[in-house]
This record gives C-alpha cells, structure tokens and sequence, in this order.
C-alpha cells in the first residue's frame, strides 16, 4: 500500500510569540475621530498590517508551512455602513497589497480565511443579511486584491449561519456575488449545523464542506475523534471538493478531554481518520508551537 504524503499543516492568523502579530482599532475609537483624522489613522494601520502581512509570509515559508489563514481582522472598518473610508484607504493601498499576495504565491504558500461567526447569511433577520453580506463581500474584496484566485484554493469558509434555516442558505448561495460564491467553502460547528445538515447543501450548490472532527464529536456527543463515522464524513466532504486534493479540514482537540469546545496549547490527538487528508488547518493555541510538534520527527 501506498503511504499517502504528509498534510500541509496550516498556521492559524496569529503567532504565539510575537513573530505575527496585527494592529486594530476599536469602533468607538474610530468614530470619535474627526474624519480627515479616520483617514490617516486607517491609512497608517493598514500599510503597517500589510507589512505585518509579508512578514507572515516570510515566517511560514522559514518553517516550511505551506497552509496560512489570513486574519479577517487585518482592515478594521472595511466594511461600514455609509462610510467608504477604508475602502478608499485600502484602494490607495492596492499596490502594497498586491506584493504581499504574491509573497505569498511566491513562497507556494495555500492563503485561506475564515471570517468571524458573526456573519449570517441566512439570518432571518434582514438587517443581519445585509451587514453580512457587506462584510463577506469586503473580505473577498480583501482577497481579490492579494491576487488570490477565485477558486476554493483560496478559501472564504463560512459556519452555516442560523440553526434551522439549511434550506435559506441553500437558496442565497448560488446568488452570491462571483468574488464570494466561487471561493465559499462550508464548515460543520459544535451547535447549529452538523456535517450531516451542511452535506445536501454543499451538495445541491457546488460548495466544499470542511470538516472539522472535534465540532462533529462534540455535536454528536461521541466518545472521541476515533469514531468510525469521522472518517465516513472525512470521505462525504472529500467528495464535495474539486479536486479532491484540494480537501481542507479542521485539527483543534479540548483542553479537558473530547466534549471540551476550548482549543487545548498543542495537538494532542491526531485522529487516525485525517491519514491521508492533503491540508490541516491547526486550530490550537499554541499555533507555530503545536505544528511544530506535529512535524517534529518520531
């Protein structure tokens, strides 16, 4: 039998130590600014996090990471309702942001993003579908400008929103403008949506699903990630993603044991399900610590 090749780990955003770290400001703070002061103090944060930006890249490619997912947090204020400074900020900014895209491509690095849960699409609430819409249409915005293409390659992963209203988010997606539709990938959570309620959707619509073993253990209060059914839906997500190859899934193990939602410092059990999965996003707290310790021989 053939040994399937090791996974591309993937670091998650931020650093443990001080290596990636990314400057932010609060919305209160923002608005008690007059609004010549909101542009220069954008511009500012923003050149500074794409210089923050490269500086991750040349991180991951110094420890061979080959999966990055780039924080959804790098252009505060992006998305805000009648206010276009940081879109203008950000388009004066285009060049910068380009280079640090291709710093990345350069270093034949895979760039994924996973916005904040507060984004639901299929809320039913409009006022909430509109907001969202706006921040996952800056954040691909944000995409197209690092010159990532338009396919799942570059992911733009989304939980399924609010609980109940799989048939809503079935119905959105394939309206969704192309910067989003084409990159939007679906991932199981611990409450709302499991792999299971997420599969006819990702299905009927083209979207891959990721997987992630400890939201679907927890969900389905299993004993642990060596369930036999996490490697049958590691398989039903692999089907959903053209090419297979491509497959991402999710890595994260509780702190006090299986049913545990908080993320433990390092990566205590791998699940023998992941064996051939090509791409792990680590989700664990101690980030470049917890794949180096994957990596680190036997």
């Amino acid at each position: 039998m053939t040994t399937p090749p090791a996974p591309a780990y993937g670091l998650v955003c931020l650093t443990a130590g001080p290596e990636v770290r990314f400057r932010t400001i609060t919305l209160t703070r923002y608005r008690a600014l007059t609004p010549t002061a909101r542009e220069g103090t954008l511009l500012d944060l923003y050149a500074d996090n794409i210089t923050r930006l490269r500086a991750a890249a040349a991180f991951c490619q110094a420890r061979g990471i080959r999966l990055y997912r780039l924080s959804s947090s790098l252009f505060p204020m992006l998305d805000l309702a009648g206010d276009d400074t940081g879109a203008a900020v950000l388009t004066h900014l285009a060049p910068q942001l380009t280079r640090a895209g291709q710093a990345f491509a350069d270093a034949g690095i895979r760039v994924l993003m996973h916005p904040e849960q507060f984004i639901v699409l299929n809320s039913d609430r409009p006022e909430v579908r509109e907001s969202s819409l706006r921040a996952i249409r800056a954040h691909a915005r944000v995409m197209d400008d690092l010159g990532l293409g338009r396919t799942p390659w570059n992911l733009l992963l989304l939980h399924g929103g609010k609980g109940g209203r799989a048939a809503e988010l079935r119905a959105l997606i394939p309206d969704l403008p192309d910067p989003v539709r084409l990159r939007l990938g679906l991932e199981n959570d611990e409450r709302a949506y499991s792999p299971r309620d997420l599969l006819p959707v990702c299905e009927a619509t083209g979207t891959p699903l990721v997987f992630d073993a400890h939201h679907h253990v927890i969900h389905d209060r299993l004993p642990d990630q060596e369930h036999p059914s996490v490697r049958q839906w590691v398989l039903s997500a692999r089907r959903t993603w053209t090419p297979p190859d491509w497959q991402v899934v999710h890595l994260s193990n509780g702190i006090d044991g299986p049913q545990d939602r908080r993320h433990s410092h390092l990566i205590t059990h791998l699940p023998s399900a992941y064996h051939d999965v090509p791409w792990i996003e680590v989700e664990a707290k101690g980030k470049e610590e917890a794949l180096a310790a994957l990596t680190a021989p036997t």
